[in-house]
């Protein structure tokens, strides 16, 4: 079957993407705003871009023409750290995905403990893993779009923060001891599974 995306409805399409764009990993975004609040929320559409220098990028959708405090909070100050997920945190980064206005930290909704970080403002999350303190470079608006669209985000990674838990020699990251948590479609997760290894040609 093929599906004309300028003849698909919204709903449809969004099925279909995060459906078969499968697993995605989750950047758990903390920001703060003009007021001291700290705000978390998670994040499918995320990936990094680079390592020369290393890039991060995230996208938020801006459902009927507004925007996310996330995106608020980015536009505003420019800094926004990457919280990686984990086994351990997955019920708590649900948590945070909640609705909620602009006052509600969601660390204190979610019984998170927030750090402070070493280049800028945004808290990260202690419980994490993995924190990458960014400073966003670039945004970009989606054209053409019907409902709001999505906005684009991307940063450049200040300092990484990787536990010492996951660490092997030579930089390597510890799958075993990381336990990465990836999104699918509607309220389905998928741990890491069976990993297997193609050498290069």
């Amino acid at each position: 079957m093929q599906f004309d995306t300028q003849n698909t409805d919204a709903s449809t399409l969004y099925k279909l993407l995060t459906g078969t764009v499968i697993p995605r990993p989750i950047g758990w975004i903390s920001t703060v705003d003009a007021n001291g609040i700290n705000n978390l929320a998670p994040f499918s559409f995320f990936n990094a871009v680079g390592e020369d220098p290393p890039h991060v990028m995230f996208s938020t959708i801006r459902t009927g023409d507004k925007n996310k405090d996330t995106l608020n909070n980015v536009l505003n100050n420019k800094q926004f750290v990457v919280n990686l997920v984990t086994e351990d945190v997955v019920g708590k980064m649900n948590t945070t995905s909640q609705q909620v206005t602009p006052e509600v930290d969601e660390f204190e909704l979610a019984g998170l403990t927030p750090i402070d970080s070493v280049h800028i403002k945004p808290k990260r999350v202690k419980e994490s893993l993995v924190h990458f303190e960014c400073e966003m470079v670039h945004h970009y608006f989606l054209e053409d779009h019907k409902n709001g669209g999505a906005a684009i985000i991307i940063g450049k990674i200040l300092i990484m923060h990787i536990d010492d838990s996951i660490l092997m020699e030579n930089a390597r990251i510890n799958l075993e001891t990381y336990k990465p948590v990836a999104r699918l479609a509607g309220s389905n997760y998928s741990k890491l599974g069976e990993i297997f290894s193609i050498k290069r040609g």
